[in-house]
């Protein structure tokens, strides 16, 4: 650190004011917003409005800073207009006299990131920072004279930085667009319109869809013709009369609504294409037994991939594990997911040899002729293009796809050969794309790392060049110190105090989490345990304090939800049992 420089606290920056608790019956249709976490985060979220009285302290306008301390952790600059701070939120008010504000942003930034790797920063996804540890975190300082020369520097570097970053996201998003598009080309046929005209030219014949379906349809009846009359042989009983009758003929699907379909495809429902199987229910009587076998589960199943990594077992009897095992290019869709990834898919390429699975997911076995890879893309397609959506139920917060509405849902089928010409056109697509992402990730790691090497140029004193002629901070900071602690020996003035309630929690937290025993959302724990917008800073700290000792202790799980893009929504807490 340079001979000018010296260290000083976040609490000598200036005021950082923790926001109003703005209770849920303070809100109204008008008045001033209310400043939120996820206001912060996301501006397209709804702010809410309140024409509730509060001190001075609370209001902010364009270009005031605030640290959002609780679950995101981060430093802003507000510029939607005037408006009031919630609590979880810092209010920062700079001591202009010591440090230039567009400096403490980044000071501020980097703090937040150092107390990251510290014991002061609390919780395992949901973090939290303590009040005085934070106050108290050391920042170097330069001299007041050189901050703005720093901050100019800096303003100058990374708004060009900012820009390029800008535009690699553009792309990404981009990307992310094409990507959909072709899953819905190939589904549809655009992506063989080529292939099929030139072998139309050729007078090439090939197998219809429709011939397919006809021939998939008569393979499985004959199936279960043989099935049934083993049944009869086994029981030795005659075949009874009208028997043949009885075969659970599969309804065609309707296509009134439905988009046309190239030459030679043909509108199925995926339940005639393969077999679709929901899994195997979770059940106490099941965790110990003579046959324990691994399965999958929804948190093993991503798109197109499956993760091995945490998988439990179960006790299946051998027929029923019979029915619930996995073969391989089985497809296995989420069950019960959020409604963002609900019927997220992957192909079983035997990753974990002997698996079953359970009713969190459900199956779909192809079909002789129709290509596993084609049916993914088809459910990849309509996982983002929202028919899955369409069809899925909710409850409690859980969207679930059904193996019955899957099974009826519409299955574009071509040609088993044009089946395979479209995986290998789309095969060579994503690849193509994939490299475009690739390129774009390594941008913006590059990106990120310039931004590092900057930053740390700016903190150690090596981004412009210092002035002999400039004040040491030193004594600036020995002034304010001194000033400060006189105006705190003052007597403060008094204030026409705000109607408040109090809030008393009503529970405990394992107390909570264990009555609901299931996941529950983090939001509607806080709220049963009483902290909902009305609660004390001292009230979220027990909870705070509670949520560390479960987590040191391995009785709570917290899980973050993401939406398909992988952004997180929220997390959800469950206790498990004490080992």
């Amino acid at each position: 650190m340079p001979p000018s420089w010296c260290w000083a606290t976040i609490g000598d920056t200036g005021e950082y004011i923790n926001g109003f608790a703005f209770k849920p019956q303070h809100r109204s249709n008008e008045g001033l917003p209310i400043i939120r976490i996820q206001n912060l985060t996301d501006e397209s979220k709804p702010l809410n409005y309140t024409t509730l009285q509060v001190p001075d302290e609370y209001k902010i306008s364009n270009g005031e800073m605030l640290v959002s301390w609780s679950a995101t952790l981060d430093v802003f600059v507000w510029r939607r207009g005037p408006a009031l701070v919630n609590q979880h939120i810092f209010r920062v008010v700079p001591e202009e006299k010591l440090i230039d504000q567009r400096l403490l942003f980044f000071w501020l930034k980097r703090a937040i990131q150092e107390l990251l790797d510290t014991e002061h920063l609390h919780g395992s996804t949901m973090k939290h920072i303590n009040r005085g540890p934070f106050m108290a975190h050391k920042i170097p300082l330069p001299p007041r004279a050189e901050q703005v020369r720093i901050a100019d520097k800096l303003e100058e570097l990374i708004s060009d930085l900012d820009a390029g970053v800008a535009e690699q996201k553009a792309a990404q998003r981009k990307l992310v667009q094409y990507r959909q598009s072709l899953l819905k080309a190939a589904v549809g046929g655009a992506l063989t319109a080529e292939w099929r005209a030139e072998r139309a030219k050729r007078g090439k014949a090939t197998e219809t869809g429709a011939q397919l379906l006809d021939r998939i349809l008569t393979e499985r009846r004959k199936r279960w013709e043989a099935k049934q009359l083993a049944k009869f042989k086994e029981q030795g009983k005659p075949a009874p009369k009208g028997w043949q009758d009885k075969y659970p003929e599969p309804a065609q699907p309707d296509t009134t609504d439905l988009p046309a379909l190239p030459e030679g495809w043909v509108w199925a429902r995926v339940g005639q294409t393969g077999e679709v199987q929901l899994g195997r229910q979770r059940a106490p009587q099941f965790h110990t037994g003579s046959n324990m076998v691994p399965y999958l589960r929804v948190a093993n199943v991503f798109e197109n991939r499956i993760d091995i990594s945490d998988v439990m077992e179960m006790h299946f009897s051998e027929e029923e594990e019979k029915t619930f095992r996995l073969h391989a290019n089985d497809i296995l869709l989420n069950e019960g997911q959020s409604l963002e990834l609900i019927g997220r898919p992957a192909i079983y390429r035997d990753e974990l040899p002997r698996a079953c699975f359970t009713n969190t997911l459900v199956r779909y076995r192809a079909e002789a002729g129709v290509v596993p890879e084609f049916a993914l893309t088809l459910f990849l397609h309509y996982m983002h293009s929202g028919r899955f959506r369409k069809i899925a139920t909710i409850t409690t917060n859980i969207a679930h796809l059904g193996a019955g509405r899957f099974a009826e849902v519409e299955f574009p089928l071509p040609s088993t050969e044009e089946q395979t010409e479209i995986m290998s056109v789309l095969t060579e697509k994503m690849e193509a794309l994939k490299r475009q992402q690739d390129a774009i990730s390594l941008a913006l790691k590059q990106s990120a790392a310039q931004r590092k090497n900057i930053l740390k140029a700016a903190f150690t004193g090596q981004l412009v060049p210092q002035d002999p002629n400039d004040e040491p901070v030193s004594s600036l900071l020995a002034r304010i110190r001194t000033e400060r602690a006189e105006r705190e020996k003052r007597p403060k003035p008094r204030r026409t105090k705000t109607s408040k309630e109090t809030t008393s929690m009503a529970g405990k937290l394992i107390d909570v989490l264990a009555e609901a025993g299931d996941w529950v959302t983090a939001q509607e724990a806080f709220r049963r345990c009483g902290i909902a917008d009305g609660a004390q800073t001292d009230q979220i700290e027990a909870l705070y304090v509670e949520l560390r000792e479960l987590d040191k202790s391995k009785r709570l799980v917290v899980e973050p939800v993401t939406d398909k893009q992988g952004r997180k929504l929220y997390d959800r807490l469950k206790l498990v049992a004490e080992a």
